[in-house]
């Protein structure tokens, strides 16, 4: 069986059953073999490797914790330790898995009714068909609750869509796009699957960013996009069923942050141990020691926070503030942590042959995603408070 991480100083993974930590190590070994090496060349091309699909497909991973697909529920532990090893190796891969395995089918498996659930969840478990999430808007963000813009109105069997979605990852070629959309009849917030193809809506890359190069993100247009109510979400009444899908991959997205930093601390200790200045490996260095130490002091806390947060899950207990206080802290400790490897690396952290510079990179995207610091923080705060500072 693999030997733990490096920078798993306090062994986390040992809290893993057996069973579970075969499946990790499973895909600990795929990404190591298939992902990683791919990883620069299609991050700088801002390409997506198709080819991959099948071999995610194949670790039979994509659909556990639904109950309309095969296999055993996997702990909410093991989810999170499967997105922070995708992390670990590229935060691009690991966002598109967790585009359509936590927020599309989530979305599905939260809000769709039994035979929506059963009509769509087996397939995209399979990932023979991939999903993406549409909610963020080209002037609406954080407050995108309540400035949608996207508007859905009723005409018979069907729902008209008109308006305009950005950042949307996975866009370019998902099958399913789960659409949020204010229905002008009563003004409140529906979910919708639009299948590609369905005229009326059109998908453009967006290009030039700097994070996250691998993740085809999109600009989407529904214009006079009819969606049969067939396929209207059928538990999705309001903003708050939208919330609760947020609520749930923001953990996610925590774990991710693990990753890219526990990923970043390793980098520059291997670095470390061979780089020779003034005659010695700069790893005898008080100062080169004082940045490695403090890495792996974030990337221990913020282990620590994922892990009893996955323990919460498992028991029913947690709440906003436990998912929303651990994406702020750890995405904080990620951009940190990233940039004092960079540091260590000096001028061979700007280039991708190091790897270094493609998690710094798409650390920023992370930082913001799924809701910002400052969001997440006002979160927190009204829980402790009882007071909302919400604008």
């Amino acid at each position: 069986m693999d030997e733990l991480l490096t920078g798993d100083l306090y062994r986390f993974e040992d809290l893993l059953p057996d069973a579970e930590r075969q499946v990790l190590h499973r895909v600990r070994a795929f990404l190591r073999k298939e992902v990683a090496p791919l990883a620069n060349d299609y991050w700088a091309r801002a390409a997506f490797p198709k080819q991959l699909i099948a071999g995610y497909a194949d670790l039979g991973i994509a659909g556990l914790s639904y109950d309309e697909c095969p296999g055993e529920k996997p702990s909410s532990l093991l989810s999170g330790f499967l997105a922070m090893e995708m992390a670990h190796t590229d935060a691009s891969m690991a966002t598109f898995f967790g585009v359509h395995t936590g927020l599309a089918m989530g979305s599905i498996a939260a809000c769709g009714s039994p035979e929506q659930r059963e009509r769509w969840l087996p397939a995209m478990g399979r990932m023979e068909r991939i999903g993406a999430f549409a909610l963020t808007e080209p002037e609406g963000g954080s407050d995108v609750a309540g400035g949608m813009r996207t508007t859905a109105r009723r005409e018979g069997d069907e729902w008209v869509l008109d308006g305009a979605k950005r950042w949307i990852g996975n866009g370019t070629f998902a099958d399913h796009v789960v659409v949020w959309a204010k229905d002008v009849a009563d003004n409140r917030v529906k979910g919708f699957v639009v299948d590609r193809g369905t005229p009326g809506f059109t998908a453009s890359k967006i290009e030039n960013k700097i994070a996250l190069r691998i993740v085809q993100n999109a600009d989407l247009r529904f214009d006079g996009c009819r969606v049969p109510e067939e396929n209207r979400l059928q538990e999705a009444h309001s903003f708050r069923d939208t919330a609760g899908i947020l609520r749930r991959t923001r953990s996610g997205v925590a774990w991710q942050a693990v990753g890219v930093m526990l990923a970043a601390y390793e980098i520059a200790l291997e670095y470390a141990g061979r780089r020779e200045q003034f005659g010695r490996p700069i790893a005898g260095f008080q100062l080169v020691q004082d940045l490695l130490v403090r890495m792996l002091g974030n990337v221990t806390a913020s282990f620590g926070m994922v892990v009893r947060l996955a323990q919460l899950q498992d028991a029913g207990t947690y709440r906003d503030e436990h998912s929303a206080l651990a994406k702020a802290w750890c995405t904080t400790r990620m951009r940190e942590t990233v940039g004092w490897a960079r540091e260590l690396l000096a001028g061979n952290g700007i280039v991708l042959d190091y790897d270094i510079g493609r998690f710094v990179a798409d650390a920023e995207a992370l930082y913001s995603y799924e809701g910002t610091r400052e969001i997440n923080t006002l979160i927190v705060g009204r829980a402790v408070t009882g007071v909302g500072a919400f604008v």
